[in-house]
């Protein structure tokens, strides 16, 4: 299992904290959180300045190297989509998951700032 620690900025002009506000969080990552995201628990807790979040992931393994076959050209080979087993950075999911909620949800946009680093930027 992962933890990543990843907080929401307050916005000024959204007022005071309304009752119920760490559900409403919560609902807004459940509903854009992905089968592939492998989220198992997600921790809220709001703060005057901020909303913190605690994402639990699944780690998975990676899948074992294959061994290496005979070269072939690059031109020769099929295009391939990553691999459903390789593991996925969590830091990535994470921030993926995030992002799609907060461009998706009104009510985080309009009380949140999320402007992250992207953990390839890192």
């Amino acid at each position: 299992m992962d933890i990543v620690y990843a907080s929401l900025g307050r916005k000024e002009a959204a007022g005071p904290a309304p009752d119920g506000e760490a559900a409403e969080v919560l609902a807004a990552l459940w509903a854009h959180a992905r089968p592939t995201d492998a989220l198992q628990h997600i921790t809220v807790r709001c703060e005057p300045e901020r909303v913190d979040l605690l994402l639990y992931l699944l780690t998975r393994p990676t899948a074992a190297p294959a061994p290496a076959p005979a070269p072939v050209p690059a031109a020769d080979l099929p295009a391939r989509a990553p691999s459903e087993d390789t593991a996925k950075d969590p830091l990535a999911v994470a921030h993926d998951l995030v992002t799609r909620s907060h461009q998706a949800s009104p009510t985080l946009r309009w009380r949140y700032y999320w402007r992250p680093i992207p953990p390839a930027a890192r």
